[in-house]
């Protein structure tokens, strides 16, 4: 049995890990517990806003954009079948349907005021294909939610 970090492209390698340490980070430093689900991405924006709003320099806080634009991939991955590209050094989600979202530059927009990590989310999902080992997403009304074309 292989587990999914050995199934992955090496693109993945050090998105991966971004995500796996900015989510080490938020448990211990600022207590927030993020889960790899679409709606953990709502503190995330929160906190970038927060960054943005304190004036802090971009600077000091490139390589945290960076550590939430991987975890914001990392939701996408986990909740389809896409996965990481990687060419010259910048890293991109390839979704099922070819379509290349880049979240790390999200989250730097996010900082410049004009960007949302979990509207990315959003967006990268809509429409996309369950990932095999996971159920349907839920309707409003609890049914499956119907598919879009």
């Amino acid at each position: 049995m292989t587990t999914d970090q050995e199934t992955r492209p090496p693109a993945a390698t050090r998105p991966v890990r971004w995500a796996a340490d900015t989510v080490a980070t938020m448990r211990e430093g600022a207590r927030l517990r993020l889960d790899y689900s679409a709606s953990s991405l709502w503190p995330v924006d929160r906190m970038i806003d927060d960054l943005r709003q304190e004036d802090t320099p971009y600077a000091a806080v490139e390589s945290v954009l960076r550590g939430f634009g991987a975890y914001a991939g990392e939701v996408i991955v986990r909740q389809t079948d896409a996965e990481w590209w990687e060419a010259d050094g910048h890293h991109w989600i390839r979704t099922t349907e070819g379509r290349l979202w880049d979240p790390i530059d999200e989250a730097r927009r996010c900082f410049a005021g004009d960007g949302s990590l979990r509207l990315l989310c959003r967006d990268a999902t809509a429409g996309a294909p369950e990932p095999r080992d996971r159920q349907p997403r839920q309707g409003p009304s609890g049914s499956a939610a119907p598919a879009t074309t």
